[in-house]
């Protein structure tokens, strides 16, 4: 029992130290952490006492460059002010001088006037002598001519009609024979002035016929598992796809259509950029690739419209003139070809005053028709006459296509200058890579055809082979002979030869019958007999 009272007791004394020690430790750590807030907050005091005195210092620096620029402000506008009323004094002090001169002009307008009426009167009188005096002329010489005036009036304005006709006469031939002697020496003159001005040289383009695959993995999955790929893209393009054998990773691109082609290698060059091959990913890259093709036909015909600054062109024919961007002719670009002859006929117009941005357009539109002429039916001539009337060109352009080459009769000078400037264009050195002894050997071909058949006298290749003229024996060949002559040699050229386009066969049977008369013997036999009777 004692021992349990004395354990309670020490329990309690226990407590009793532990709550007083436990009291004195929280007093400790209380006092330490005021004195920390108190630290803390004489800290933020300090900054925000530093904050407070940099802003205050900008918000005055700001208050004192807003007061200077009011002030430069206010400066500038009295300045102004001052400015412009001193012009307002100097146009009061002009509008004075002005009306004091318009004052003394207007007086002496009036005495002009005045005077004038005078001097009209004056002549009125003149003028009324002078008639009678005419009238009594008139009166006097009809009486000594026995000769009514009326009748004396018509015979001196026949006269004077007669001599005016004659020298009008002997004017227009001299102008002619000079025209006629000078003509060849002026042409020359407008054609090399026009060369030397130059059509603009533009960069050529290389038409690419291949892709370049990068390797075998790409080439793999283009082909395709048992070459499905492969023949999805020929299908969707229209193309024939080949491998190089001696080079793998070049792919060759074969078809006679330049815009198939060209969507082709666009589809395939995205392919092998994403290298992400299927048939999904086939079908949407030859879609995006016939979409940019396409408006990259109509932008080309905008920029080359532009170019040429030749007025609004209808959008149907600006995409024509882009697709000839992928077309050649004996490996000359149609469209630079066409850009060219139409700054030729543009010079050349310039120099002779015709109308030089009608010139431009006609020039650029003569090979319109090439643009399709592997889709529709008939000749590079034909199909460019027949979309510049369907969509309203001015007849002069429309002559200047049809007649470019000679197939009907030129109505306007503009179709001699774009024959002139298209056959300047293709003739130039470099601009056509056809070898000279092929294109000999072309227009032979076309001749020897000609001249192995029965009744030709000649024959001739002319417009670069494009059309054959056989000239026969009249004697030997009636009509209906040289029309059948014309239907075989027009069958022979299409079973023996290889050509571009359309060729026109034309048979010429011309009869010329001369005789003379008189015997220049005889006459000079006559003639000496009289020198001898003489002597």
């Amino acid at each position: 029992m004692l021992i349990t009272g004395l354990t309670i007791g020490l329990l309690l004394i226990g407590i009793v130290i532990g709550y007083l020690v436990r009291q004195r430790q929280h007093r400790a750590e209380l006092l330490a952490v005021q004195a920390k807030a108190r630290t803390i907050i004489a800290q933020e005091t300090e900054k925000t006492k530093q904050r407070v005195d940099q802003l205050t210092k900008k918000s005055r620096q700001a208050t004192l460059a807003y007061q200077q620029s009011v002030k430069d402000e206010l400066t500038e506008q009295q300045s102004d002010i001052r400015v412009r009323e001193q012009r307002r004094q100097q146009r009061e002090r002009l509008m004075g001088q002005a009306t004091v001169r318009l004052d003394d002009q207007t007086e002496m307008l009036d005495e002009r006037s005045q005077a004038n009426r005078d001097q009209r009167q004056a002549i009125h009188l003149l003028r009324d002598q002078a008639e009678e005096l005419t009238t009594t002329r008139n009166q006097t010489l009809a009486q000594r001519a026995g000769m009514d005036e009326d009748v004396a009036k018509q015979t001196v304005l026949d006269h004077a009609e007669l001599d005016l006709k004659r020298d009008r006469d002997i004017e227009i031939k001299a102008l002619n024979d000079n025209a006629v002697a000078n003509a060849e020496k002026w042409a020359k003159d407008v054609v090399l002035s026009a060369t030397e001005s130059g059509p603009q040289d533009l960069p050529k383009e290389h038409m690419e016929h291949t892709v370049t695959v990068p390797n075998g993995d790409i080439r793999s999955k283009i082909i395709g598992r048992d070459g499905q790929h492969i023949r999805l893209l020929e299908t969707l393009t229209g193309t024939d796809l080949i491998f190089v054998p001696d080079d793998n990773t070049t792919l060759f691109i074969s078809t006679h259509d330049p815009i198939r082609r060209e969507i082709a290698r666009v589809a395939l060059t995205n392919l092998v950029a994403s290298r992400r091959i299927s048939a999904n990913q086939i079908e949407t890259q030859v879609e995006n690739a016939q979409r940019d093709v396409n408006h990259s036909l109509w932008e080309t015909g905008e920029q080359t419209v532009s170019l040429l600054h030749v007025g609004w062109m209808h959008p149907d024919l600006m995409k024509l003139i882009g697709r000839l961007k992928y077309r050649t002719s004996y490996g000359q670009n149609v469209l630079l070809h066409s850009i060219e002859v139409a700054q030729l006929t543009g010079a050349m117009a310039a120099r002779l005053g015709y109308n030089t941005r009608l010139a431009r357009r006609a020039g650029l539109l003569h090979d319109l028709g090439k643009a399709i002429d592997h889709e529709v039916e008939g000749t590079h001539v034909e199909i460019g006459t027949e979309f510049a009337q369907k969509y309203g060109e001015d007849p002069i352009v429309i002559n200047a296509i049809a007649a470019h080459h000679g197939d009907i009769e030129k109505t306007s000078p503009l179709s001699d200058l774009v024959a002139a400037a298209d056959a300047i264009s293709g003739a130039r050195p470099g601009a056509r890579s056809e070898s000279v002894e092929d294109y000999i050997n072309r227009l032979r071909a076309l001749e020897q055809i000609a001249n192995e058949q029965k009744g030709v006298s000649e024959s001739y290749a002319i417009q670069a082979g494009r059309e054959l003229r056989i000239m026969v024996k009249p004697h030997e060949l009636d009509d209906k002979a040289a029309a059948s002559l014309t239907q075989e040699v027009a069958k022979q050229i299409e079973d023996k030869l290889t050509y571009p386009g359309k060729i026109k066969v034309t048979t010429i049977r011309t009869l010329t019958a001369v005789e003379y008369v008189g015997d220049e013997k005889k006459k000079k036999k006559h003639k000496k007999k009289k020198k001898v009777a003489n002597a």
